[in-house]
C-alpha cells in the first residue's frame, strides 16, 4: 500500500537533554569496565580536563549526521554553559540540520529499510533511519539565498557568513535554541570549511546565478587563517571531535599553518574522537589521533579514540562533563570578538 507524505513523517526525532540526565554514575562505573566502555569513561576524564585547564580553548568538530539524529541540543547545552570555544563542522550539520529546525522545520523518525523509491515519490530524503521533507529542505535553501542578497557583495569566509545566519535568526527564528544563533550570541565562532557541501550551497549558486558580476562568496583560505589566529592566540588547546573528515583535519592543521607563518605553538594537548571509521583504508576518517602527532599536530599524552556511533556515548560523555561543573570556573574566550577586529 502506497504511503503519503504525512504519514510517513509523523514522529518526530526528539533531541536529549543532557542537563536533565546525569551520567555521573555510569561513567564512574564503566570507568572500571572494558572495551567501549572503559574508552568512554577516559574520554570523558580527557572532556573534564580540557575544561578544567584555565587556558585550554577547545575546538568542537562535528562530521556525520548527530544533529539530525538526536544530539542537537547536546552542541548548544555544551555552547551556552562554556564547555566549547569554536566549533569545525560540515556544512550538513550547521545548515542542513541546525539551521533547518531553527526555521521551524523537523527531523522525523524512518527506517533505513524504507521503500526509497517511495520516499523520492513523496519528497523525502533519507539520512539511514531519520527523514526529512525535501520541500522544507528547499526553503532552507531559499533563506540561505536571502541572506546572501542582503549582504555586501564580497568575499566572506563560512565564519562571517554562519555569523550572518546567527545575526539573522535572532529576529526571526521559529526555534531559539539553534546552535547557530547560540553561537552568535555567545561569540563562538563556528567554520564549516566545506561550506558549499549542503544546503547554503545551493542557496549561494542561486545568488551568484541572479548576481553575476557582484555577488557574496566563500572564502575557504580565510577559515583557515580565522581558524589558525585562534590557535596562535591560544595558550593550549583540546579537540572534542564527533567524526572525522574534513573538520577534524582542518583544525588539527592549524599547528603546521602556524609553522608556515613563522609562529611556533604547542601541539593540541588534548584530544577526544568519537568515529565508526577505522584505519584499514590508511585513513581512519583523517588519520588516528596517534598518527596525527606524527605531524607534529595531536600530542600523545591525553588523547583518546572512542570507536562507536556517536549518538550512544556523546551523551554519556557530554552529560558528565555537565554536572561535573567545572565549566562554571571557566573564562569565557568569546573568540569571534578578536576575529571581526
Amino acid at each position: 500500500m502506497k504511503k503519503n507524505k504525512k504519514s510517513l513523517l509523523k514522529e518526530q526525532v526528539k533531541h536529549i537533554d543532557i542537563k536533565a540526565i546525569n551520567s555521573t554514575e555510569i561513567i564512574n562505573a564503566m570507568r572500571d569496565m572494558s572495551f567501549t566502555s572503559r574508552d568512554t569513561a577516559i574520554a570523558a576524564d580527557i572532556l573534564n580536563m580540557m575544561v578544567g585547564d584555565k587556558g585550554c580553548t577547545i575546538f568542537l568538530t562535528l562530521a556525520g549526521s548527530t544533529s539530525a539524529g538526536g544530539c542537537m541540543q547536546v552542541y548548544v547545552d555544551m555552547v551556552k554553559n562554556n564547555m566549547i570555544d569554536a566549533v569545525v563542522a560540515t556544512g550538513a550539520s550547521i545548515v542542513d540540520m541546525d539551521f533547518f529546525e531553527a526555521l521551524g522545520f523537523k527531523h522525523y523518525k524512518g527506517t533505513p529499510y524504507a521503500d526509497d523509491t517511495e520516499l523520492r515519490r513523496n519528497y523525502i530524503d533519507r539520512i539511514y533511519d531519520t527523514y526529512i521533507d525535501e520541500e522544507e529542505l528547499q526553503q532552507c535553501d531559499a533563506t540561505i539565498n536571502k541572506i546572501a542578497n542582503s549582504l555586501e557583495p564580497r568575499p566572506y569566509s563560512s565564519r562571517e557568513f554562519i555569523r550572518e545566519m546567527g545575526k539573522w535568526l535572532v529576529k526571526n527564528s521559529k526555534k531559539k535554541d539553534s546552535l547557530v544563533q547560540v553561537c552568535y550570541e555567545h561569540n563562538v565562532p563556528i567554520f564549516c570549511p566545506a561550506f558549499s557541501d549542503s544546503s547554503a550551497g545551493f542557496g549561494l549558486v542561486k545568488h551568484q546565478w541572479d548576481n553575476p558580476k557582484k555577488h557574496v562568496s566563500i572564502d575557504s583560505v580565510k577559515d583557515f587563517l580565522e581558524l589558525t589566529k585562534i590557535k596562535m592566540a591560544a595558550k593550549t588547546s583540546g579537540l572534542f571531535m564527533i567524526g572525522g573528515g574534513v573538520p577534524k583535519n582542518f583544525v588539527q592543521d592549524t599547528v603546521i599553518c602556524a609553522e608556515v607563518l613563522g609562529k611556533e605553538v604547542p601541539m593540541h594537548k588534548y584530544a577526544v574522537q568519537i568515529t565508526v571509521a577505522d584505519s584499514r583504508d590508511g585513513a581512519c576518517s583523517s588519520s588516528t589521533l596517534k598518527e596525527a602527532a606524527s605531524w607534529g599536530k595531536v600530542e600523545t599524552t591525553y588523547e583518546k579514540m572512542v570507536y562507536a556511533e556517536a549518538t550512544s556515548v556523546l551523551p554519556l560523555i557530554a552529560s558528565y562533563v555537565y554536572h561535573k561543573g567545572d565549566w562554571k570556573k571557566r573564562k569565557k574566550y568569546e573568540w569571534t570578538k578578536m576575529l571581526d577586529k
